[in-house]
């Protein structure tokens, strides 16, 4: 299995405070790595590196053989990398129609007849099709969240980077989104999941990578990590995750 991500010594610091020191990881092609840690593990940080928002102090991202560690957000949005926030923030006065088509044109850079079609498309992936017409501040927080996927899948990523999809929703509703995980990946997507519920670590990624104290602890088979030496240890006393 090849990887369609690399990264080597990611590391940034602001001022004397070293958020991540040296992360060291890679995804492969088709495949769903989870991200666990303890509140300030910079597991957040990682993702705003990854898609250009921050720079890194040090360090090197080659995605699909090529560095990538120089390029801006639209470069590496247009290049195929996608991502969720923590908080949805759809665009409440538009339609969720109008929304997917958002991460088509702005995303993407679609004309407006191709994202049209990309966000029907979506729309089906999501279960949002029976709702293209609704107002986005209308929506619960699970269908903003299936937005939330949505709005990144219009992009046409090969790497979706999720931040915290599970948060506030119901045990019903997390095994609805595992489910979307899965066809996400099915479609060939590779996924970073960061995430705080342990059942969606054992139920909807390939592998899970612990980060903690500002490098990656462990990474391995879900249940592996979740019943590790490392991972008991970095939690023990409490601490929720970011």
């Amino acid at each position: 299995m090849s990887a369609v991500l690399t990264v080597k010594d990611l590391g940034i610091s602001f001022g004397s405070n070293h958020v991540l020191k040296s992360i060291n990881f890679e995804l492969n092609e088709n495949e769903v790595l989870g991200v666990i840690g303890p509140n300030g593990a910079g597991k957040t940080v990682m993702l705003n590196i990854l898609t250009g928002i921050l720079k890194p102090t040090k360090g090197t991202i080659s995605f699909q053989g090529k560095e990538i560690s120089h390029e801006g957000v639209t470069e590496r949005c247009r290049g195929g990398i996608g991502r969720t926030f923590q908080v949805p923030r759809p665009f409440e006065q538009m339609t969720v129609f109008e929304n997917i088509m958002v991460g088509g044109v702005f995303g993407a850079g679609m004309s407006e007849a191709e994202a049209k079609q990309k966000a029907l498309e979506v729309a089906d992936v999501i279960k949002l099709d029976d709702k293209l017409d609704l107002f986005a501040g209308k929506l619960g927080l699970l269908d903003r969240k299936r937005l939330e996927i949505g709005r990144a899948l219009a992009t046409e990523p090969k790497i979706l980077l999720l931040d915290e999809v599970g948060g506030g929703l119901t045990e019903s509703e997390v095994g609805l989104i595992i489910n979307l995980v899965k066809e996400i990946k099915s479609q060939g997507v590779s996924v970073i999941w960061i995430e705080h519920i342990i059942r969606t670590m054992l139920e909807g990624t390939d592998r899970v990578m612990l980060l903690a104290d500002g490098v990656d602890v462990i990474t391995g088979a879900p249940l592996d990590v979740m019943n590790s030496s490392e991972v008991k240890k970095v939690y023990m006393g409490g601490g929720d995750d970011e």
